[in-house]
């Protein structure tokens, strides 16, 4: 039986039978497989190089002082799902993501040679998730591991690192935290 895709705002969506609808696709992809555009945690827009330097929270445009964007940018205008989508689309919560880890099932599989994971929810829907590893890192791991913001700061102590899923081919997804400065992408959800 084929799954009833969501259209919102151009793009297609799947209820997962959890909180949010699920988009298909990476901002920037045209195909589930594809792995899409990168962002820095609370840019907006996709740049050829990602460093602590460049990055919106550090350095330029607004030299040494620090943008205070809150612990949760999902929804804002600090989110790259909702400023490239338009706000029905919005990065996921940590809440939202524990849902996806929680209450699906993941596979590894291969689509058109791209690796990724299937995830399946509750009610039989699925996505693909491929591994389209960190951009502009020294080990960006393309094809063999997943990096995908969450719009939430880290609750511990230290600040600076955002929340994301994180997964390759022998662990299927758990949470971990990367710098806001590197280029990770963002599958985006919106309510129901």
């Amino acid at each position: 039986m084929e799954e009833e895709k969501i259209i919102i705002n151009g793009h297609k969506a799947v209820d997962l039978g959890l909180s949010v609808k699920w988009a298909t696709c990476n901002i920037g992809a045209s195909k589930p497989e594809e792995y899409g555009d990168y962002f820095a945690f609370g840019e907006t827009e996709p740049k050829d190089e990602y460093t602590e330097e460049n990055h919106m929270l550090y350095g330029i445009p607004h030299g040494e002082a620090y943008i205070d964007i809150g612990k949760i940018i999902s929804g804002t205008e600090y989110d790259a799902a909702s400023k490239q989508w338009v706000y029905e689309w919005r990065m996921p919560t940590e809440e939202e993501l524990y849902e996806l880890l929680s209450y699906c099932s993941w596979q590894w599989i291969t689509i058109n040679g791209i690796n990724g994971y299937k995830v399946v929810g509750p009610n039989g829907n699925s996505i693909f998730l491929p591994a389209a590893g960190i951009s502009d890192s020294e080990y960006p791991e393309y094809n063999e591991c997943g990096y995908y913001w969450t719009g939430s700061f880290s609750d511990e102590d230290c600040h600076w690192d955002a929340l994301c899923l994180q997964f390759n081919e022998f662990e299927f997804g758990h949470y971990s935290y990367a710098n806001p400065y590197e280029g990770l992408t963002i599958r985006p959800v919106a309510d129901k």
